[in-house]
C-alpha cells in the first residue's frame, strides 16, 4: 500500500539518463587482471608479517607464556604478548582490547602475536609459543530455559520486548491456532577474501590497509585506541573481497598489525587464518524461536507471537533481533515479541547479511505456512488477507509496500497457479516434489554522509565520499548517481572511495550506503551544477569545488514506515531414499524502490538468494560443550553452496515510486535476497514431503530421521 505524499520532498532534478541502466562496474578491468590492490596485497619496503596465537581454552587465565623458542627460530622479530604489548586506551568495543590482559573469556581468543621477517617464519613462531592457562568452568550451551536468560532493554531498532493489546487471552480464544518452535544454528560470514591489515607508522602517522566495510569507523576506533587526533591516522579500503557483515566494525587484524608495527618499528602484515575467523569476527548467534499464531476462520489473525532466544558474550553485548520483523509484516490486534538472551563464554556474535531479519523470517514465515494448512488456505492467500494499512506496532503509515504486488507478480512468473496444494504426491522416480512461497522484509535505514563534488576545467568531474565497495558495484552506482545530478556523460565523471582521508561517510552496512553516500553525492553534485551555472567563462585553472553533508536531512526519524518488500518462490526435490534436498528453481520478485543499475542489483538479489540456499540446506555450525570451540571452522566443514547446489535462480523487481527515501528513490537491496529464502525452501520441503522439519538446515540426516519421506 502507498500513501501519497502531503509535499514531495526532492524536486525533479536533470533526466537521470544514467540511472536505471545497466553500467559495467567501473572497477571490472582491475578486477580480472589482477590491479586492484586489496588490505595483504599491499607490501611497503621492509615489511614484517604477524602469526596470531589463539586462546586454546574456553576460559581462565594465562598463567604461563613462554617465548624463548619462538625468538630463537630464524627470521622472528618479535612476539607480543599482554606483558609486553603496546598499551590501549578503553574502547566502546571490548573485543579489541587485544593483548591487554590475562583474562581469557572464550577459546579463540588471541593471546599471542608472532612477527617475523616472513610469513612462514610467522606461522612457526607462533605455533612454538607455549601458553598455560588456569581454566574455569565455562557453558557455550544454549538453551530455552537457561537460568542466566533476560531481557535486553534495547535492540537495534526498538525495545527487547513488546506487547500490544492482550496476546494471552486472544490467542486463547482463537479458533485456529499454530504453536511451534524453530532452531537456527550458528552461522559464519566467511567472505572470500581473508581479514587482513596492513600498517606503517611514519613520523607518528598511522597508515592502515584494511579489509573492512567502513574506513571511517576504522579510523575513528583507532584514534581512540591509540590516543591519537585522527588527522595522525589514514585507513584505506579501496577493494574489499566480501564482508557480508563480519567487516562491518574493526577487527582485530587492524589492531594487531598497527600494535605489532609500532613495537617493531616496521611494516607489519597481518591475514587471519580461516580456521580462526568464526572465533575473532563475528558470527550469526543461534537462535531459537516460538512462535504463536492465532487466528479466525477467514485466516485473518487475531494473535501473534514471536519468542526469540539467543546467546551473547561475556565480551560485548550483541542481540540477534530476530523478532523484529513480527512488529511489522502482519496485522493483529494482539502481539508479543521478546528477545531474551544468555551470556555465555562464547565468541562475540556480531552481524551476518540480514542480521535479525534473515532467522526471525524463517520462523515466522514457517509458521505462517503451517497456519496455512491449518486453515486449508493458499499461503499467499492468508498472506494477503493479513496485509496491514499501517505499521501494526506504531501505526506510522509505510512510505510504500508493495507486498501483495510482490505475491501476485511473482507467483504469475512461478507458475504458482498450477500448484497441487496437497502434499507428497508429486513425484519423478525417487524424487518428491513440492513448491514453497515467503515473504521478505528489509528496513530503510539511511545515516549522515559527507561529499564534495570537483568540477575541473578540462569539463571533468571529481567526487569524493569515504564510501567502500564490498563488491556490491557501488563504485559503479555512485558514479551514474553523480551523472544525473551534473547532467554530465558518466565517463567524464570519476568517483574516488575507499580512504579515510575522503569525506567522512558511514559503513557500508545494514543495506544502507547507496542511499546514505548516494544521497550526499546527489546534493554535493547537484550544488556544483548550480554553482558552474553561475560562469559565463572558462572556469579558473584550479576548478570549482562544492562539498555537501547530509545531517540536516537525515538528523529527524522518518514519520514513515519504510522497508523493502519481496516474495520469494522456490521449487525442491526430496530424494526418498537418500534424504538429500536439491532446489530446482529460486524466484524472488522484489520492491525496493528505483532500481539504480540492473545490473548490480541482480547481482546482489541473486547473492541473497544464494546465501538463503545455503542456511537452508548446507550451513551448520556448533559449539563443542567440552571444547567450547566451534566444530565447523573452515571451508572444509563449513559448506557454503558451490556452483553445483545453485539452480536457476530468477530475480525481478517493481519499479517503485516512492518520494519518503532519498533524492534517488532508492532502498537497500543488499540483504533483503537472504530474508526469506530460507522459509520458501523448508515450505517446499514440507510441501514435497508432507511432514514439517523446524531445524535448520534441512539436512539428509534430518529428512530420514523424521520419516518424512517413504524409504523404498
Amino acid at each position: 500500500m502507498s500513501h501519497p505524499p502531503d509535499e514531495a520532498p526532492f524536486p525533479p532534478g536533470p533526466p537521470p539518463h544514467p540511472l536505471g541502466e545497466p553500467l559495467v562496474r567501473r572497477e571490472g578491468r582491475e578486477k580480472v587482471t589482477g590491479t586492484a590492490r586489496y588490505a595483504a596485497e599491499h607490501t611497503p619496503d621492509g615489511c614484517a608479517y604477524a602469526w596470531p596465537v589463539p586462546a586454546t581454552v574456553a576460559r581462565g587465565r594465562i598463567t604461563e607464556l613462554d617465548t624463548g623458542a619462538a625468538l630463537a627460530l630464524p627470521g622472528v622479530i618479535a612476539v607480543l604478548t599482554h606483558e609486553n604489548a603496546p598499551r590501549l586506551a578503553p574502547t566502546g568495543d571490548p573485543t579489541l582490547a587485544l593483548l591487554q590482559e590475562d583474562r581469557v573469556p572464550h577459546r579463540g581468543w588471541y593471546v599471542a602475536l608472532a612477527v617475523a621477517d616472513t610469513l612462514e617464519a610467522a606461522r612457526d613462531a607462533a605455533e612454538a609459543v607455549h601458553v598455560s592457562y588456569a581454566t574455569e568452568p565455562h557453558d557455550v550451551t544454549l538453551t530455552a530455559d537457561h537460568p542466566r536468560l533476560y531481557v535486553p532493554a534495547e535492540v537495534y531498532g526498538g525495545p527487547g520486548a513488546r506487547e500490544r493489546g492482550d496476546f494471552d487471552a486472544a490467542f486463547a480464544a482463537a479458533p485456529a491456532t499454530v504453536d511451534v518452535t524453530y532452531t537456527v544454528p550458528p552461522e559464519h560470514n566467511h567472505p572470500m577474501e581473508p581479514h587482513a591489515a596492513t600498517a606503517q607508522w611514519t613520523h607518528g602517522h598511522l597508515t592502515v590497509h584494511d579489509s573492512s566495510q567502513g574506513a571511517t569507523r576504522v579510523r575513528e576506533d583507532l584514534a581512540g585506541l591509540f590516543k591519537l587526533g585522527q588527522d595522525q591516522i589514514t585507513v584505506r579500503s579501496e577493494h574489499v573481497g566480501g564482508g557480508f557483515g563480519s567487516k562491518g566494525t574493526p577487527r582485530p587484524q587492524v589492531v594487531l598489525a598497527a600494535m605489532a608495527a609500532r613495537h617493531t618499528g616496521r611494516p607489519v602484515k597481518l591475514a587471519l587464518p580461516r580456521r580462526h575467523l568464526p572465533a575473532v569476527v563475528g558470527h550469526r548467534a543461534p537462535t531459537l524461536h516460538r512462535v504463536r499464531l492465532g487466528a479466525g476462520p477467514d485466516g485473518v489473525l487475531t494473535a501473534l507471537a514471536h519468542e526469540v532466544v539467543t546467546h551473547t558474550s561475556t565480551v560485548a553485548e550483541f542481540v540477534e533481533q530476530a523478532a523484529m520483523p513480527a512488529r511489522m509484516m502482519y496485522t493483529s490486534p494482539h502481539s508479543r515479541t521478546v528477545h531474551r538472551l544468555a551470556a555465555l563464554d562464547v565468541p562475540t556474535p556480531s552481524w551476518m547479511r540480514a542480521p535479525g531479519e534473515a532467522p526471525g523470517m524463517y520462523a515466522l514465515e514457517s509458521a505462517l505456512d503451517e497456519l496455512a494448512v491449518v486453515l486449508d488456505l493458499d499461503p499467499i492467500d492468508l498472506r494477503i488477507r493479513n496485509e496491514p494499512g499501517t505499521e501494526p506496532d506504531t501505526g506510522r503509515p509505510f512510505s510504500s509496500r508493495h507486498l501483495v504486488d510482490c505475491l501476485r507478480a511473482g507467483a504469475a512468473r512461478f507458475g504458482w497457479s498450477a500448484r497441487d496444494p496437497r502434499p507428497a504426491v508429486r513425484r519423478r522416480g525417487d524424487l518428491l516434489l513440492g513448491t514453497g512461497v515467503a515473504a521478505a522484509t528489509y528496513p530503510v535505514q539511511i545515516s549522515a554522509t559527507d561529499a564534495e563534488a570537483h568540477a575541473a576545467a578540462d569539463g571533468t568531474f571529481r567526487v569524493r565520499v569515504n564510501a567502500t565497495d564490498i563488491g556490491t558495484g557501488a563504485r559503479t552506482v555512485l558514479t551514474q548517481i553523480a551523472a544525473a545530478a551534473l547532467g554530465a556523460p558518466v565517463d567524464r565523471v570519476r568517483v574516488e572511495i575507499g580512504s579515510s582521508d575522503l569525506p567522512s561517510a558511514v559503513l557500508a552496512g545494514g543495506s544502507t550506503g547507496t542511499a546514505s553516500w548516494g544521497w550526499a553525492v546527489h546534493k554535493a553534485c547537484t550544488a556544483l551544477r548550480a554553482r558552474l551555472g553561475e560562469y559565463r567563462g572558462p572556469l579558473p585553472d584550479e576548478g570549482v569545488t562544492v562539498a555537501e553533508d547530509t545531517r540536516r536531512e537525515t538528523e529527524q526519524p522518518s514519520p514513515y514506515s519504510r522497508h523493502a518488500f519481496g516474495a520469494v518462490f522456490a521449487e525442491v526435490q526430496v530424494d526418498a531414499r537418500t534424504g538429500e534436498v536439491r532446489v530446482r528453481r529460486l524466484l524472488g520478485q522484489y520492491a525496493a524502490g528505483h532500481i539504480l543499475n540492473p545490473r548490480t542489483a541482480r547481482s546482489q538479489f541473486v547473492g541473497g538468494m544464494v546465501m538463503g540456499l545455503g542456511m537452508a540446506l548446507t550451513e551448520d555450525s556448533a559449539l563443542d560443550p567440552v571444547f567450547g570451540d566451534f566444530t565447523a571452522c573452515d571451508l572444509a566443514t563449513y559448506h557454503v553452496p558451490a556452483c553445483a547446489d545453485v539452480p536457476a535462480i530468477e530475480a525481478h523487481w517493481l519499479d517503485e515510486e516512492d518520494p519518503h527515501l532519498n533524492p534517488m528513490g532508492s532502498k537497500g537491496i543488499g540483504e533483503i535476497g537472504i530474508v526469506g529464502t530460507a522459509a520458501a525452501i523448508g515450505n517446499a520441503v514440507r510441501h514435497a514431503t508432507g511432514v514439517r522439519l523446524r531445524d535448520l538446515p534441512l539436512t539428509p540426516d534430518r529428512i530420514l530421521t523424521a520419516r518424512a519421506v517413504p524409504l523404498t
